[in-house]
């Protein structure tokens, strides 16, 4: 068994080294090199030039489709220094925020711990950037693929270097935390603790309105004041600015991973736009929530806010706020188990030709998610988010569905302590098939939630962090590129992939399936570097 982690420093700011894993505050070293006179490298920067390839369709008088071939050429740049981060999380002391935590701890120290079946090494398996790999293209001698690890595609971050801090309504320490979150073998937490439990959250905000009653046993480490309060928004700017300062970071990201809360309504002159939100957090109104409060602190002080959990943080207020502060946000809801299953099941069924005309999913679980969701407004909350993820597909197949139709679709969660972080997800799928006949599937699915959230807040750190080094201009109409470089919109649609409820710019098309979200991510990053998409036509096979 591998030795006790090293003792990093550690307080109610957070805790966190750079032992040398990864570039950090350094140019990082590429393992490839994109050969072409598009790409250009600098000690600093990526720059590349890209051609985007679209399909205009329009409908003549007769309603005939007209489809056009449309072409953008776009240049990029990326900043290739990897900066120093730090990840805060809201819930810090939650199932998540503690499992997260220890788990970086482990890979940090490259820990090793015996379980019933075997002797157990620290991994990163279930992130997208640190255990997916990404087809580069073909071998030029023998034709076989080769794929390179996702986090080798740009120069992103290290989870092992993140500084880690964050939030919570409860004081415990991270250990005791950990122990109460009851996800992790002892044999792992023996080899933990002692970092962990130099780490105290920072008080939070707590409303009791948004939250279960049932939580209110936990609050005992609370920003005084029960409502929004422009105080409450200033308290957690200042908790941002020490983080950095403390740590000597050059970025913090911010990640909602605490209880699921229930939907504010919308309210013309209170949350509908930038200004009227402001002005109903300097009065206190009761529907603005503590997540909207924690996202207006971050888009002020120009920090990346991911919206973890399905409630509507980001009221339309929210979100023009943070476009007009060029602030990154991004949600809703980790996209963990059940619902990955769906989207990735949903997009094949309909893809092939299938009709579903009924899903039904159940849920019960015990860990704190499942008992805050007990109560019915917090439950709607999260039906909301589970039920939207096949809309996109079923409005995509015109064959299958007319206008109007859609399958029938019911969400159900309870609550049961005995099986703890082990969430039982039970899903039957009821199709119609060809002549008349009928399909059905039924999955059981057993979800360690906390194991499958955890790298998703990984992901969506690492990769939010990603999109604040890139940049992008288009070309005018007799293609050269003089405008200024600029950022990406400040809703980050790229990290659908690991969200349930995608937020997407205003007027802008939500995407669940799954294989289309993962496509665009990974043809961002190739864009990036001057690649075009892996079409996957085979052609240089078939035409030997």
């Amino acid at each position: 068994m591998a030795p006790h982690a090293e003792e990093i420093n550690g307080s109610s700011n957070g805790a966190g080294h750079s032992n040398g894993t990864a570039a950090a505050t350094a140019v990082a070293q590429d393992i490839f090199t994109v050969h072409s006179p598009n790409v250009t490298y600098t000690e600093n920067e990526i720059r590349s030039k890209y051609t985007y390839r679209t399909t205009k369709v329009e409908v003549d008088a007769n309603g005939k489709y007209i489809a056009t071939p449309n072409e953008t050429l776009y240049d990029f740049k990326v900043d290739r220094k990897v900066p120093k981060v730090g990840m805060m999380l809201v819930g810090w002391g939650g199932n998540n925020g503690t499992t997260v935590t220890a788990g970086i701890i482990a890979n940090r120290n490259k820990l090793s711990w015996e379980t019933k079946e075997k002797v157990q090494e620290a991994n990163y398996y279930g992130s997208v950037v640190m255990s997916s790999t990404m087809k580069l293209g073909t071998d030029a001698k023998t034709h076989k693929e080769v794929n390179i690890p996702f986090h080798n595609v740009l120069p992103m971050v290290h989870p092992n270097d993140l500084v880690i801090g964050g939030w919570d309504i409860s004081k415990l320490n991270l250990a005791q935390a950990m122990d109460r979150a009851q996800v992790l073998e002892p044999t792992l937490k023996a080899q933990v603790k002692k970092q962990m439990a130099q780490m105290v959250p920072l008080p939070s905000i707590y409303y009791p309105d948004f939250i279960a009653a049932n939580q209110e046993d936990r609050a005992d480490n609370l920003i005084e004041g029960t409502k929004a309060s422009m105080a409450h928004v200033e308290h957690i700017r200042k908790d941002i600015r020490n983080f950095k300062e403390t740590n000597g970071l050059d970025k913090v990201i911010v990640m909602w991973t605490a209880n699921t809360e229930r939907y504010a309504d919308i309210i013309e002159g209170v949350n509908d736009t930038a200004d009227n939100l402001l002005k109903a957090i300097e009065n206190g109104h009761e529907e603005v929530s503590p997540s909207t409060v924690f996202a207006v602190a971050c888009i002020l002080e120009k920090t990346p806010f991911i919206n973890g959990s399905p409630q509507n943080t980001f009221v339309p207020g929210a979100v023009q706020l943070a476009e007009k502060h060029d602030a990154f946000i991004g949600g809703d809801d980790f996209k963990s188990g059940q619902t990955k299953m769906k989207s990735a099941l949903v997009d094949f069924l309909i893809n092939a030709g299938i009709k579903l005309t009924s899903i039904a999913s159940y849920n019960h679980l015990g860990n704190n998610d499942g008992k805050n969701l007990s109560s019915q407004k917090q439950f709607r909350s999260k039906e909301i988010s589970k039920s939207n993820v096949v809309d996109d597909m079923v409005e995509a197949n015109n064959v299958l569905y007319k206008e109007g139709e859609h399958p029938d679709h019911c969400v159900v969660i309870k609550y049961m302590p005995a099986v703890a972080d082990n969430k039982r997800a039970l899903d039957e799928y009821y199709a119609e098939i060809f002549m008349g006949g009928h399909q059905t599937i039924s999955l059981f699915n057993i979800c360690e939630d906390s194991l499958l959230a955890s790298p998703l807040i990984i992901d969506l750190v690492v990769i939010a962090e990603m999109m604040t080094r890139i940049q992008w201009k288009a070309a005018s109409s007799d293609g050269t590129t003089t405008a200024e470089y600029k950022n990406f919109h400040s809703v980050l649609s790229v990290l659908s992939y690991m969200l349930k409820a995608p937020l997407t710019p205003p007027g802008t098309p939500v995407v669940n399936a799954l294989a289309k979200q993962r496509a665009a991510l990974t043809n961002i990053f190739r864009a990036c570097v001057g690649l075009e998409p892996e079409s996957d036509m085979t052609l240089e096979h078939k035409l030997f």
